[in-house]
């Protein structure tokens, strides 16, 4: 395989990571690591990391490495809002193209995060519901909004992974919330859809401030 292409495969599952928060905030990416672990050489993953480096997704430390960046509360705040602004735009221009097959597509990602949940795989889930909202996008059928979206590198809000019964008690709203959703695409009721997503996206804000700082 070429090396843009060896390069390109390390880029979009560090980046899927980072945005699942499979990788937190503040942990080291070592090359040797992920060279090891993705089968490719340390250049590849070194073009990569310089790349999600110019996306400021990463950081370089002070005596050298890569790390994932670490959200100030400020960066959570800025986080939430331009998601908000974002998503909402995305959830009415989904509204106005809404059919069976997208609503069945919302559905079968909300089945798959659920599943997660119960078998207790827990970056699978993440990756679910990073994929909820991606689709959201997806779905409103703007080339611009998405590349916008896609650009931003908006992560979901960084937390760690656990068992403990406050994460399971987040998990169990975003699923709530997430059905809510599609819910009320089902019904044609974009005010409670509207409603629900700004909680949705507050609740997250909230979380992740009261587990970081």
């Amino acid at each position: 395989m070429k090396e843009d292409s060896l390069a390109n495969r390390v880029y979009i599952e560090l980046r899927r990571k980072i945005l699942s928060n499979q990788l937190i905030s503040g942990m080291r990416l070592k090359e040797d690591y992920w060279a090891t672990k993705l089968d490719v050489n340390r250049m590849a993953v070194r073009e990569a990391l310089t790349r999600l480096l110019g996306e400021n997704l990463i950081v370089s430390g002070k005596k050298g490495g890569f790390f994932v960046k670490s959200l100030t509360p400020e960066d959570v705040k800025e986080i939430r809002e331009i998601r908000e602004i974002i998503e909402m735009g995305a959830l009415r221009l989904v509204f106005q193209n809404r059919n069976e097959e997208r609503i069945n597509k919302l559905e079968e990602i909300c089945n798959d995060f659920s599943t997660m949940v119960e078998r207790e795989y827990f970056e699978g889930a993440c990756e679910a519901d990073v994929r909820f909202h991606e689709t959201l996008i997806e779905f409103s059928n703007n080339n611009r909004l998405k590349e916008i979206y896609q650009v931003s590198n908006i992560p979901l809000f960084h937390q760690k992974l656990g068992k403990s019964q406050i994460h399971m008690k987040d998990y169990e709203l975003t699923d709530v919330e997430h059905r809510n959703i599609v819910s009320a695409l089902k019904s044609g009721n974009l005010a409670i859809a509207e409603e629900t997503l700004v909680k949705h996206l507050i609740r997250g804000e909230r979380t992740t401030l009261d587990l970081s700082y």
